[in-house]
């Protein structure tokens, strides 16, 4: 279980970032320049993907697209064919993940590393002082999501826009001049940063928020599921329910790491994608662990990381607009798990042999190593048990309107 006091001073700064700028229901000019840039399909290579292809709001700032969450969960990007290796995570709550750092709360543990964006956290946020910012950037660049050759086709494409005045009003007069590029291209990470720190993004009106505010009451399901989830379920070790340092919103995350066992995704079409992965279905995730070897200061931690993935917010864990048609949401990092239910019963279930889903055991872990087996595996949860924390996580969904 985490230390209060380290999460606290880990995210304290992150936190008073997001929240010292109330901005009511209105964008800030970088806000607004954000959301331009965000939902804009022409920042692809082949003009056909935005940010929202992968971050969709209608489906809580993840995958829109039932049919790819029921299969493999990797998103294509602008040019078909080509897919990345995970899931898309949530865009939203994502911004008060601080820079990627470790402590050590007793000295024969390992370093605890927290922060950074991505599911391995190489978005450190080193180098702008951001996760956020540095994550947003990524994917203009990836051949194998928006593909574009480099961060001068970027700049120029949005100097070419309808909403090229809002770029030099916020990012300077010269930001079109191409004179500096890269100053234009991180002040574009930055407007994204904002747009997905804005209260459009980071609403926290979800039905619990409600509840914390006491305008809402919980069904007694919800409020078992609340219970166990803070308890028995140990659920909030990682996805803490505590208010921020000074009273803000829980964020459902603690924004560390964990490998939580779960298997290969068989049908993840990175396995397929032979100029980028040679290794086929011999690839494995090494998350964390993967991003730490190629860091000189951090390899000697890498081993102790292998494995480990991003702890994600579960706000809007199950938020799906009925215009998206019958819900699919895909869970874990490559989006093995296919509902709320199944994830729960994984994390229930996963330690005890012959426990699976639809008959089928649970497959061996896609790495064994550096397994969390002190929050999860074996938490003798009954099945109405699993049902009521189920209820709960529905609750976490933003939009809630008083029935």
């Amino acid at each position: 279980m985490r230390s209060e006091n380290v999460l606290k001073s880990a995210l304290l700064p992150a936190l008073l970032a997001v929240t010292g700028g109330a901005f009511g229901n209105g964008l800030t000019p970088q806000e607004a320049l954000g959301k331009s840039i965000f939902f804009d399909q022409n920042l692809s290579i082949n003009g056909n993907q935005s940010c929202a292809a992968c971050h969709g709001p209608e489906a809580g700032w993840t995958g829109p697209d039932a049919a790819l969450n029921a299969a493999g969960s990797v998103y294509e990007g602008s040019i078909p064919g080509r897919f990345g290796d995970r899931k898309p995570p949530s865009s939203a709550y994502a911004t008060p993940s601080p820079i990627l750092h470790f402590v050590i709360e007793k000295k024969k543990d390992p370093p605890l590393f927290i922060g950074g964006n991505f599911w391995d956290g190489r978005a450190s946020g080193e180098r702008l002082g951001s996760p956020a910012a540095e994550q947003a950037l990524g994917p203009f660049l990836n051949p194998l999501e928006q593909a574009l050759p480099a961060a001068m086709d970027v700049v120029s494409r949005i100097c070419a826009s309808s909403y090229n005045t809002l770029f030099t009003q916020v990012c300077g007069s010269d930001a079109c001049s191409l004179s500096d590029v890269s100053a234009a291209y991180d002040c574009v990470g930055f407007a994204v940063a904002a747009y997905e720190g804005s209260r459009e993004s980071n609403q926290f009106s979800s039905k619990y928020d409600a509840y914390l505010a006491g305008k809402a009451q919980l069904t007694q399901l919800e409020k078992q599921g609340l219970s166990l989830f803070k308890g028995k379920g140990k659920c909030a070790a990682c996805h803490t329910v505590a208010p921020g340092p000074n009273g803000e919103l829980p964020l459902f995350t603690d924004y560390t790491f964990d490998n939580l066992g779960i298997p290969r995704n068989p049908d993840n079409p990175f396995y397929l994608e032979e100029s980028f992965n040679p290794l086929g279905y011999l690839w494995v995730d090494k998350g964390l662990g993967g991003y730490l070897a190629s860091r000189a200061e951090y390899a000697a931690y890498a081993d102790a990381n292998l494995g480990k993935q991003k702890v994600p917010t579960l706000r809007n864990v199950d938020k799906w607009d009925p215009s998206l048609g019958p819900k699919v949401k895909a869970y874990g990092h490559n989006g093995y798990f296919k509902s709320l239910e199944q994830i729960v019963h994984f994390y229930n279930t996963r330690d005890l042999p012959g426990e699976g889903w639809f008959g089928l055991p649970w497959p061996e872990p896609e790495v064994a190593m550096n397994l969390n087996s002190a929050e999860l595996g074996d938490l003798e949860l009954s099945a109405e048990e699993e049902e009521a924390i189920t209820a709960f996580l529905r609750t976490l969904s933003d939009g809630y309107t008083r029935h």
